[in-house]
């Protein structure tokens, strides 16, 4: 057995805090892109839209939380302010608001009505706010304006419940006044972390990062622990788009590898900063009439679940309402389809109940068994000789497989290198998947077969190897 370098040990030590595990276990969650921009038929707005274009005269944010509960979605991200600085709640800053709108009166609230929906109906509530804001007059004059950002920014950490999510992008452009802002990071998180410390903080953030395109592209090998540096924020903002008409659809060759050996070798400072895919449901982020028959078919989405999801990353599906305050009727549709089909895909885990044997194992609290267990402090160890390590699955019958869901336990760190997975046919070994890591959530796909033995090998691991979910469909 080779000695495991120091820089090896080191990334295998990384382990996510409790807010990221937490957030990882949503898997699958929506943006809400609703707000100005919907009622000017834009992406980008310029501040100085007339707040009176604001009247979604049927808002109904029960239907929307409502649709995303029967896709399989566990919780929801509302835009309420875009670069165009409307904010989607009463704010006492500006006039730039709802209050300022006809919509109810001016008394209406789309943050309160969006948060008490979630509530209701069992999702986690997160919220996007744009630190661009192309109507404020103080945006560019620095600490002025980063006191009115993080005075809005208390507002909604505070008055509207617990937030599993603060979502910031890196967009920075000019203001009214040709300025460019500084923004206070480090002041706009120690605020997050003080009033709402189990939120995530993503994107222009130091708990998620971006997978690095719009396209719902994974990389081959997605790792969690990667370099600071990729939470810097001047990087992250040099990667976000500048121009609405140019939007980055693919993964910069440069950045396909983060997490490899080759990639943190010569790294002397490591995070553990998993991966969050975007996608709109449409070409657009928000709501526009013409794109009615443009939304991506169920085939497209599902192919994005299992990319994203099914590689280690978290799955941030866009759903924009119209001008009513409603998703569109060709959007419920789909999202229907997709919850349906993902009850289809994994209505019964094969495995449960099944024998899982080993050939070896860290003690006996952590034998091959372990990795059948719905505790999830309970899991399979291979000790500190992870080469070679197999897990056998025994279902005790046959049945048509199409699909195995893998997962480490990731408390202890992203481990897994390479592994393969085969099934027994004709009482011979046949290869079904040959892959690299596999993190809080591997799905493994292939041609439907009636099997009854299941065989994992780990390849390749960091220190050890561990295996947490081990499922059949």
């Amino acid at each position: 057995m080779s000695k495991t370098p120091d820089y090896v040990k080191y990334a295998a030590s990384i382990v996510p805090s409790e807010r990221q595990l937490k957030w990882q276990e949503l898997e699958f969650y929506s943006f809400i892109h609703f707000g100005m921009n919907t009622f000017t038929n834009s992406e980008w707005g310029n501040g100085n839209e007339d707040p009176e274009l604001f009247n979604p005269e049927k808002l109904d944010c029960r239907q929307w939380v409502k649709v995303c509960q029967l896709a399989g979605m566990k919780g929801l991200i509302l835009t309420a302010k875009h670069h165009d600085g409307f904010c989607l709640w009463p704010t006492a800053y500006t006039d730039h608001c709802v209050r300022s709108s006809k919509w109810r009166d001016g008394k209406g609230d789309v943050v309160a009505e969006c948060a008490k929906a979630c509530k209701e109906f069992g999702l986690k509530f997160g919220i996007y706010l744009s630190p661009w804001d192309r109507h404020e007059p103080t945006y560019g004059s620095g600490e002025e304006y980063n006191r009115f950002f993080k005075n809005q920014l208390r507002e909604l950490l505070t008055a509207y419940g617990e937030l599993f999510c603060v979502w910031f992008d890196g967009a920075c452009g000019e203001g009214p006044n040709g300025k460019v802002q500084e923004y206070d990071w480090e002041g706009y998180y120690a605020l997050i972390r003080e009033l709402q410390p189990n939120a995530t903080i993503n994107i222009t953030g130091p708990d998620v990062r971006w997978c690095g395109n719009e396209a719902g592209v994974c990389r081959k090998s997605e790792w969690s622990v990667v370099p600071y540096w990729h939470s810097k924020h001047e990087i992250i903002a040099a990667q976000s788009q500048k121009d609405v008409s140019k939007p980055p659809k693919k993964i910069n060759p440069t950045a396909l590898d983060l997490g490899s050996r080759k990639a943190i070798k010569k790294c002397n400072k490591l995070i553990w900063y998993p991966a969050e895919v975007d996608v709109s449901i449409r070409k657009g982020w928000f709501y526009h009439p013409e794109e009615d028959y443009s939304v991506k078919p169920l085939s497209k989405l599902m192919e994005i679940y299992y990319n994203s999801v099914g590689s280690n990353a978290n799955f941030l599906l866009n759903i924009p309402p119209n001008t009513d305050g409603k998703i569109a009727e060709k959007d419920v549709e789909t999202l229907l389809s997709m919850g349906a089909q993902l009850d289809i895909d994994f209505n019964e885990n094969l495995a449960e109940g099944s024998v899982i044997t080993d050939n070896r194992h860290l003690d006996e609290k952590h034998t091959g068994q372990m990795a059948l267990s719905n505790d999830p402090e309970e899991y399979w160890h291979s000790g500190d000789n992870p080469e070679g390590a197999e897990l056998i699955l025994d279902l005790g019958d046959d049945y048509d497989i199409d699909k195995i869901v893998l997962g480490e336990h990731i408390r202890t760190g992203q481990q897994v290198e390479r592994f393969k997975l085969y099934a027994q046919v004709n009482g011979k070994w046949k290869k079904l998947a040959s892959e690299t890591t596999i993190g809080y959530k591997k799905i493994c796909r292939f041609d439907e077969i009636r099997v009854q033995y299941f065989k994992l090998v780990i390849e390749k691991a960091r220190c050890f190897a561990t295996i947490s979910k081990f499922e059949a469909y």
